[in-house]
């Protein structure tokens, strides 16, 4: 079964490109990126760990460790690497899992839990579910979840504006319209009622009593 949204996010260990690592002892107090792969040396796959090595310094900023995964072994990732640095001007700056019994994949519902085997002979198809981005917060629960097919690369720009998003409405009692972007103007949430929404926010604008429009907080 899939992961819901504010379900704990399954703590594993697993080896990685950068050691062995205990998931949620990895992540400590900070946000993080897990995003998955089906297969080595897939071409969408290839250019968004590029992508993502050239954008590692905004995630940075937003205090949101990046961990990968694809289900081939750490001697296939190294290579990889290798390539996707020749192709993409930029080499994996962040851990790569090596789920190699696909332990993880089914442990986050992107493989049936009664898969057999593990990575050898499987390929890209079999594994095509493989294609998901969970963000999780500090209190180790999925925030997000978004799944891609293999033939669309992922928009890790609208990744960066749903953190935003997240780590925004997280602290205040705002919640974000369609298209948002940060310093735009945000909407209050419907669990503040109007006494409270003074205290906050103190006027807002309101073209129907549901949906009141403030500044975004600093």
């Amino acid at each position: 079964m899939a992961l819901r949204l504010g379900a704990i996010a399954p703590d594993f260990t697993a080896a990685t490109t950068e050691g062995t690592i205990t998931f949620h002892d990895w992540i400590g107090d900070s946000w993080a990126m897990l995003f998955s792969h089906p297969k080595d040396f897939t071409p969408i796959c290839t250019t968004e760990l590029g992508r993502l090595a050239k954008l590692k310094a905004e995630f940075d900023r937003r205090g949101v460790k990046l961990i990968g995964l694809s289900v081939d072994p750490l001697h296939a990732h190294a290579k990889w690497a290798d390539d996707i640095e020749e192709t993409q001007g930029a080499r994996p700056n962040y851990p790569m899992i090596a789920d190699t019994d696909l332990r993880v994949s089914m442990l986050y519902g992107m493989l049936p839990a009664d898969s057999e085997g593990d990575h050898d002979g499987r390929t890209a198809v079999d594994n095509q579910t493989v294609r998901n981005v969970f963000i999780i917060g500090p209190d180790k629960k999925v925030k997000l979840v978004l799944v891609y097919p293999m033939t669309t690369g992922r928009n890790f720009d609208e990744v960066l504006r749903c953190i935003d998003s997240l780590q925004l409405t997280a602290s205040h009692k705002v919640a974000t319209p369609c298209d948002w972007r940060p310093g735009q103007d945000v909407v209050i949430v419907g669990s503040v009622d109007n006494d409270q929404a003074k205290e906050l926010f103190g006027t807002w604008t309101e073209p129907k009593p549901y949906i009141r429009i403030v500044p975004q907080p600093a």
